[in-house]
């Protein structure tokens, strides 16, 4: 009966200091997190082309007369559209500089894609009669770890917030601790509570690409050990059983 006692005691301090190595994100002593600033989950911007970006670009000609025309199908213009859109991936390179076809290098990095569309549109207005051009991002994501798991999360807007990502994320479940969510932006860590209704409120910010969000998961040491160890603690509980019975 000792040998077992003993044994369920290891079993549990083992639990205890083993299953939280995969905690990630602790802070240390002297942390102090990066507080919230008010209303930064109202803070609507414009992502702004960065270095080592991918861009998708669609050029059209008459004004985009395509993306609209009911029945393009119908129409000698729409049959002639059917080859116009090009959808290619172009990368931004360290100088900021993207190369497109026909224009050639353009300089958009630190430009919103409103802005960097104004101008790759007047180029090719030396091609095109009346151009359209359309520029999308392709590669801005943010990285979720902890209880939903490994996963990357594509931005598909520029406005998505925490409470969208956890979402596309498979949410909070009972194994996720709600009150210890952390966004790691750069050098800054963000600490938030989606436990309350108040925290929810103060917490659910502005998500932006290269961000990572860790949901710390909640440990059940004891019953994670009986799981790991159950088939040791079986053999263990047997061959006490014999022992004592020879004994007797």
């Amino acid at each position: 009966m000792k040998t077992i006692v003993l044994f369920f005691t290891a079993i549990l301090l083992a639990g205890c200091g083993a299953y939280k190595q995969n905690i990630m994100f602790k802070p240390g002593e002297n942390f102090v997190p990066e507080p919230i600033k008010a209303g930064a989950s109202k803070a609507e911007h414009n992502y702004v082309v960065q270095k080592n970006d991918y861009l998708t670009l669609k050029v059209f000609s008459n004004n985009g007369e395509k993306l609209i025309e009911p029945n393009p199908e119908l129409t000698e213009q729409g049959q002639a559209n059917k080859s116009e859109a090009k959808e290619l991936q172009y990368l931004v390179d360290l100088n900021g500089v993207v190369k497109f076809p026909m224009i050639g290098e353009i300089k958009v990095e630190g430009l919103s894609l409103r802005q960097a569309e104004q101008i790759i549109q007047k180029e090719f207005e030396r091609f095109y009669k009346s151009s359209f051009v359309s520029l999308t991002f392709t590669n801005k994501r943010v990285i979720v770890l902890g209880a939903p798991g490994g996963k990357v999360i594509p931005l598909q807007n520029e406005n998505i917030t925490l409470a969208e990502v956890l979402a596309l994320a498979s949410g909070i479940n009972n194994e996720a601790k709600a009150q210890n969510i952390r966004v790691l932006r750069g050098e800054s860590v963000y600490l938030i509570d989606f436990s309350t209704i108040e925290g929810y409120a103060r917490g659910n910010m502005i998500i932006e690409h290269g961000d990572i969000v860790y949901v710390e998961p909640v440990r059940k040491p004891l019953a994670e050990g009986f799981r790991d160890y159950g088939v040791i603690l079986t053999l263990v509980v047997s061959l006490t059983t014999l022992v004592s019975i020879f004994t007797r």
